[in-house]
Formats: structure tokens, sequence, C-alpha cells
């Protein structure tokens, strides 16, 4: 079997069994005719099975050296890899090809992405007017979806709590205006962190209890239109709406309150330690991309405003 036989074999496999989509097929089909050009030149001749299943770990390296030198991206790479890898696999499997070492390649890793927040001015006013977008052609309840997401989203911006940890919160939990305990909140891993909650926040929670009505303490805090712990497609729905209402950008979603809140402590000086803590993250290194969001704004400022910034 050639080369190209053993991918054509591959395509058809992946087309009938995996019922894999066209722009899948013509990917991964891209992927392993790029991968046998670069064998042949490679290993000096064309390529059959017996070649293939004689491949080393140093032989896929090169591939991907040859790929990053072309230029090729991190993540394309790490696509092309795994697309290999699946075709090396199905030889083995489907045509007795001898088994190589695949476990001991390991993939290029994609940069994390920066985080992308909002301005304070649009955190802000997501914070304090979301709520309004579902008193607009609203029938059920928009008062108390009103209020709801209203609370929602300035828990979210003002505690810099994931959405999954606000939806979680019962009765019990709300914090409420004369309290000064910090809120117990249970993040990955079941880690349990106190995070303080400003004013303005517990302000709109009570808004919206009012609203709400009495319930028991382990009901959830936040009520869908059903009367069930809220979902938070529904959630997310509601900030969509908001946003083209208000002209906020696209990335104006329910996890950018949380990076506006670690981009926006960090902007007015706190400890990067601090941040952490508050965010619940387990390695500094991940709260230490915040970094890059404030150097990129301080960047645009310079930019902006220095005369000899043109």
């Amino acid at each position: 079997m050639t080369g190209d036989q053993a991918r054509s074999a591959w395509l058809d496999w992946l087309a009938r069994e995996r019922r894999a989509s066209v722009n899948t097929l013509e990917a991964y089909g891209h992927d392993a005719a790029e991968f046998l050009g670069f064998l042949t030149r490679h290993l000096g001749g064309e390529v059959d099975l017996a070649a293939l299943g004689a491949l080393r770990p140093a032989d896929l390296r090169a591939f991907l050296a040859e790929r990053a030198m072309q230029g090729d991206s991190t993540a394309t790479r790490a696509r092309r890899l795994a697309a290999i890898r699946g075709f090396l696999r199905f030889l083995t499997r489907h045509h007795g090809m001898t088994a190589l070492p695949l476990g001991a390649i390991r993939g290029p890793r994609p940069k994390p992405p920066i985080p992308r927040a909002l301005t304070p001015d649009q955190a802000r006013a997501v914070a304090r007017d979301a709520g309004e977008a579902y008193a607009l052609g609203h029938h059920e309840k928009p008062e108390m979806q009103a209020a709801r997401d209203t609370a929602l989203f300035a828990l979210l911006y003002g505690a810099g709590l994931r959405i999954a940890e606000a939806l979680s919160l019962n009765l019990r939990d709300a914090p409420l205006p004369g309290q000064d305990s910090a809120l117990r909140v249970i993040g990955k891993g079941s880690k349990e962190r106190l995070v303080p909650v400003l004013p303005a926040v517990r302000a709109a929670i009570a808004l919206y209890l009012r609203q709400r009505g009495p319930g028991g303490p382990d009901e959830a805090l936040f009520l869908g239109a059903r009367g069930k712990r809220l979902d938070a497609a529904v959630a997310q729905k509601a900030l969509r709406d908001f946003r083209r209402l208000a002209g906020l950008p696209e990335h104006a979603t329910p996890h950018a309150l949380r990076h506006s809140f670690a981009t926006h402590l960090l902007g007015a000086g706190a400890d990067l330690r601090a941040i952490q803590e508050l965010l619940g993250h387990a390695s500094l290194s991940t709260t230490q991309r915040y970094t890059a969001v404030d150097a990129a704004g301080l960047l645009a400022t310079w930019k902006k405003a220095h005369p000899r910034a043109g």
C-alpha cells in the first residue's frame, strides 16, 4: 500500500464509519497530504506502509518544525499532529502497520488566549442596566427577571464569580445589606473561597429578593421563569440581548465580567496574589494572564495620548 492509497483508505473510513463532515475530511486530507509530501523529501523516496511503520518520533517532530518555519501557528500545528496521529492509528488498527510510539510525541501547546475584559464604563453599564433588557417584550414576571439579571450581573462583576458559581448559590448564601461577612463560594474542584461583596451588589440582591419572594434556605437564589434554578444559557441570552441594545462588543459575556473584575483590580494597583485568591485560581500563572491585558491597555492609552505615538 502506497502512502496515497493509505490516505485515501483513511479518508474513506472517516466518511463511512465516522461520518466526518466535508470540512473535516478536507482539512484532514490536506494535513495527511502535507505529511506524506514532507516524508517523501525527508526519507528520499516514495512513502509506503512499511516506511510509515518505521517512523520515529524525531520524524514527526521534524515535520512540525518544518511547518513552523512555513508559518503555521501553534494551533495549526497541534491540529495537524492530531490528524496525523489519527491517520497512523487507523493504519495500525485496520492495515496491520507496526504500532508507533505516538505517546512520546507531545504537540505544541497553544498559548492560552488573553482574557478580553470590558472597559470600566461598559462593565458598570452591564452591572447596572442589563436587567432592563427583560423589561421589553416579556410577559412572564418581567420585573422579577429584570431585578434578577441586574443582581446576577452585578455579582459577577462585583465579586468576580464564574457564572456556574453564582447560579449554584442558594438563598442561605445571599449576601444582604447590613451584613459584613464575605460570600462563601464553591469553585472548581470543590475548592472553597471567601469573596467580599460590595454594598451596591448587596443592595441589588436585596431588591431582587423582594421581587422573587420568600423561599427555603436550600432553594436556588437565582430562579428562572418556571421557578427552577436559573440556567446559564438563559443568563447568557439576557446579556446578548442587552449588548445589542447598548451597542456593547461581542465579547460582552457573563465570563467577561469576571475578566473585567480582575483586570480593573489589577489596573487599580491590587496585588496579583490577592486577585488569585479572589478568583480562586489554583496557579498564579493563570492569574498572570491579566498582566498582559493591563499592559495592552496601557500601550493603547500611550498610542492614543502620546504626541510622538503617531
